[in-house]
């Protein structure tokens, strides 16, 4: 792997039904920090969230995940990233215990503690009642504790934060700051709360319409030379493109 990008892609396209969704799109983020993923509805993050995590294959263009092509080497990929994909599925009938237990089993991971993890996120870890009846907070909390329960190398999180009260958010923000910085996980997050985003992140790259417009570091947004807040920067960027365009 190389010794700065953890993931690194170049000229990713994905093409539906004849319709380029991904055009032209290249990622590089850091080994050991976190990488806010911008974009307005239908940008394509969660299509590009699919091919990195080796659920999509790329039309072309080359993906690069902790220096392993994700096209010729799934399984591999597979086993050293955790993620949270659109709504999270459970096994409805068991506990939230029983749960991470299955993903355990298919992960081929042994003696890990799966109450320190239910804990971690904020969950019972002895509550047997099954996940049909959590709360929606509760099933995305369960979600955030199987993608780090294996404990992964990479974190792919999409929109992981919805369905959080406040203190929640909280909670999870600095789980994650946690990961990184104690755990040496490195974190790419989607959000639509870009103030979520503006507090945890490293740097960020923005889609629009399918291509990645921009990656700059949080340090020089908030820099004296630009002086911004996240909302500001993101939506100068969305608008010069949507002028450009």
């Amino acid at each position: 792997m190389s010794d700065k990008w953890i993931v690194e892609t170049d000229k990713l396209r994905k093409v539906f039904d004849g319709v380029e969704v991904i055009k032209d799109c290249s990622m590089h983020i850091k080994q050991g920090t976190i990488y806010g993923f911008l974009g307005m509805n239908g940008a394509g993050k969660t299509t590009v969230f699919k091919m990195l995590s080796s659920l999509l294959s790329p039309t072309s263009g080359t993906a690069k995940v902790l220096g392993i092509d994700i096209t010729s080497h799934s399984s591999e990929v597979l086993r050293n990233i955790g993620s949270i994909i659109e709504v999270p599925i459970f096994y409805e009938h068991l506990s939230a215990a029983e749960n991470l237990q299955v993903h355990l089993g298919y992960m081929n991971k042994k003696n890990i503690d799966i109450d320190k993890t239910l804990e971690t996120v904020g969950l019972p870890s002895r509550d047997m009642k099954p996940v049909s009846t959590f709360s929606l907070g509760m099933r995305q909390r369960l979600g955030i504790a199987r993608t780090i329960i294996h404990q992964p190398k990479l974190l792919i999180l999409d929109e992981p934060l919805n369905g959080l009260d406040p203190m929640g958010i909280l909670e999870m923000r600095d789980l994650f700051l946690n990961l990184v910085r104690n755990e040496g996980m490195t974190i790419l997050i989607s959000s639509h709360i870009l103030n979520d985003i503006e507090h945890i992140a490293d740097s960020i790259g923005i889609i629009a319409n399918g291509k990645i417009i921009d990656e700059v570091g949080m340090a020089k947004i908030k820099s004296k030379t630009l002086n911004s807040s996240l909302e500001e920067y993101f939506f100068e960027k969305i608008k010069e493109k949507l002028e450009y365009d």
